[in-house]
C-alpha cells in the first residue's frame, strides 16, 4: 500500500487557470478501448477512454502517458471529446501539448490535454486519442532474399500505461494478414483471423504495463524518405512553382543476394514480395507543367490524372526498391497563384497551402518547407497547427538586387496526417512588381546605346 502511494505521488498536474487543483488520485479511467493498427509501416493508435472526476476538485486537464520508445517514435497526438449518443455525437478537438513531469517513473513522456471545460467532481467525460507512431516495426530477420516475405516484430503493452487508476480496459491489434508467427499471451487473451485481442482487464493501477511481442508478416511498401526538400516560390506574376527533391529508401529487412529481373516480372506475387516499384503522390488541382526526373534526366514511367479536387501522379522509379535500396529524383509543377495567394483585411497577403509529404502512406524523417516570397517582402510569418522550427533566409534569382526572403519550416518525423493547410503571411507594395520590368527595360537601353557607340565608332573609324 505504502508502494502504490509513493507511485501516486509521483504524477502532480498543476492548474494555474483554476484556484483548485487536482492530482492523479483525483481522476480514474473508467473504461479504456486500444485498437492498434499495423496494416502498414506506419502504427496507428486508436484509443477510447472514458474519464472521471473522483476528487473534490474540479479537473481541467488530464495527461496521456508514454513508454520512452514510443515518446522517441511518436509522430503525433490528437485527441477529442465526444458529447451525445449515437447519431447525434459531436467531435470537439482538444488542446494536446508535451508535458514534463519531475520524477517520472522509468522515463516516462507525458502529453497533456486540455478538456472543453473543467470537469467537476463525480463527473465524466468521454475521449477518443490517436497517436501515431514510427519506425516501430523491427524486422526479423534483418536480411531476406529477393523470395522471402517481411517478418516484423511489434513491442508494446497489453494494457495502457497510464498515470491513473483503470477499472476495466481491452486491447485489439490488427494485423496486415493472418500469418501471425507468434504473440505474448497475457489472459486472457485470443486471436482471431487477422485480430489479437488482449482483455478485458479489471482494476489496473497506474503505470501498470504488461509486454507484449508480436511476431508477423508484414508486407506493406516501407517507404521512408529520409529527406524531403520542398520549394514554393511565390510570383506575383501569376503561378507557383513548386519543387520537391525526395531521397526516398525502403525502411524494411534488407537484400541479401542476386537480384533477378526475369523472377521478378514473372513471379511478381511471390518474388519480391515486400518491394515496391511505384509510387503515388497526391498533388493539388490544376495542376500544369508537371514534370519527374532524377540525376540522370527526365523518368517517363508516370501519368498524372488531374480532378477537380486533387490531382495524382503515378509514377515508378527507374527500378524497384528493397529492403535498404535508395533513390533520389525531383518532382515539379506550376498551380495557378489565384488558388493560393490571398490578401487579408488588413492588406497583408498570405499563402495557404498544405504541409507535409504528397506521397501516400510514407514517412518523412525530415521535412524542410522553403517558401520563397517576392523580392521586397517585409514582415514574413507562419501560421501552423503544430511546432517547427522556423527561419529565415535569403534567396538571390534572376534580375534580383536585394535577394527574395525565404520563410523555412523544418520538422522531422512527418506522417500523412501533417498533410494540413499551414499559412504564411507577408507585406508587399506593389510598386516592387515594377522593379524587374524596370531591370529588364534598363538592361536592353544600355544594351541599344552600346550598340549605337559601337556602330557610330565604327563608321568614323571607315571614314578616315
Amino acid at each position: 500500500m505504502a508502494a502504490r502511494i509513493g507511485i501516486f505521488a509521483v504524477v502532480v498536474a498543476v492548474f494555474l487557470s483554476i484556484p483548485a487543483f487536482s492530482s492523479a488520485q483525483d481522476l480514474q479511467i473508467v473504461n479504456a478501448e486500444r485498437r492498434i493498427d499495423l496494416s502498414s509501416h506506419i502504427v496507428k493508435d486508436f484509443l477510447t477512454l472514458k474519464v472521471e472526476n473522483i476528487g473534490i476538485s474540479p479537473a481541467a486537464e488530464m495527461l496521456l502517458a508514454f513508454s520512452p520508445t514510443q515518446i522517441k517514435n511518436l509522430a503525433m497526438v490528437q485527441a477529442l471529446a465526444i458529447t451525445g449518443k449515437k447519431k447525434k455525437k459531436t467531435y470537439l478537438p482538444l488542446d494536446v501539448k508535451p508535458a514534463e513531469q519531475p520524477d517520472a517513473p522509468n522515463d516516462t513522456g507525458y502529453y497533456r490535454v486540455t478538456f472543453v471545460s473543467p470537469l467537476g467532481p463525480g463527473e465524466t467525460v468521454s475521449l477518443e486519442v490517436l497517436y501515431i507512431l514510427t519506425n516501430s516495426l523491427e524486422p526479423f530477420p534483418v536480411e531476406i532474399t529477393q523470395s522471402e516475405s517481411q517478418l516484423v516484430y511489434y513491442h508494446d503493452s497489453a494494457v495502457i500505461l497510464s498515470p491513473y487508476h483503470v477499472k476495466q480496459q481491452t486491447t485489439f491489434v490488427k494485423t496486415p494478414s493472418t500469418r501471425v508467427e507468434s504473440f505474448t499471451s497475457i489472459e486472457p487473451a485470443n486471436r482471431a483471423g487477422k485480430e489479437i485481442k488482449y482483455g478485458p482487464y479489471e482494476n489496473r493501477a497506474s503505470y501498470s504495463y504488461a509486454p507484449v511481442i508480436i511476431h508477423f508478416e508484414n508486407n506493406s511498401p516501407f517507404a521512408v524518405v529520409e529527406e524531403l526538400v520542398r520549394e514554393i516560390e511565390i510570383s506575383h506574376w501569376g503561378s507557383l512553382q513548386i519543387t520537391e527533391h525526395y531521397r526516398l529508401t525502403h525502411g524494411g529487412a534488407r537484400h541479401k543476394g542476386v537480384f533477378s529481373r526475369v523472377d521478378y516480372q514473372s513471379k511478381r506475387s511471390v518474388s519480391g514480395a515486400s518491394s515496391f516499384n511505384a509510387l503515388l503522390a497526391v498533388l493539388p488541382p490544376r495542376v500544369n507543367s508537371v514534370y519527374y526526373r532524377d540525376d540522370i534526366g527526365n523518368i517517363s514511367t508516370s501519368h498524372l490524372r488531374t480532378g477537380f479536387r486533387k490531382s495524382e501522379l503515378e509514377f515508378e522509379p527507374r527500378y524497384p526498391l528493397f529492403g535498404g535500396w535508395r533513390a533520389t529524383f525531383i518532382i515539379g509543377y506550376r498551380v495557378p497563384l489565384e488558388d493560393y495567394l490571398f490578401e487579408a483585411s488588413d492588406g497583408r497577403r498570405y499563402l495557404n497551402f498544405t504541409f507535409g509529404c504528397p506521397l501516400v502512406e510514407t514517412i518523412v524523417n525530415k521535412l524542410t518547407i522553403k517558401v520563397v516570397l517576392p523580392e521586397g517582402s517585409k514582415d514574413p510569418y507562419a501560421i501552423l497547427p503544430f511546432t517547427v522550427n522556423q527561419d529565415l533566409q535569403v534567396k538571390y534569382s534572376y534580375l534580383d538586387i536585394v535577394g527574395r526572403t525565404v520563410v523555412v519550416l523544418q520538422k522531422d518525423n512527418v506522417v500523412p496526417t501533417h498533410n494540413v493547410p499551414f499559412q504564411v503571411y507577408y507585406t508587399f507594395k506593389p510598386i516592387y512588381m515594377l522593379a524587374e520590368p524596370f531591370m529588364l527595360v534598363s538592361a536592353f537601353f544600355f544594351v541599344f546605346v552600346a550598340s549605337l557607340a559601337y556602330v557610330h565608332i565604327d563608321l568614323n573609324i571607315a571614314r578616315k
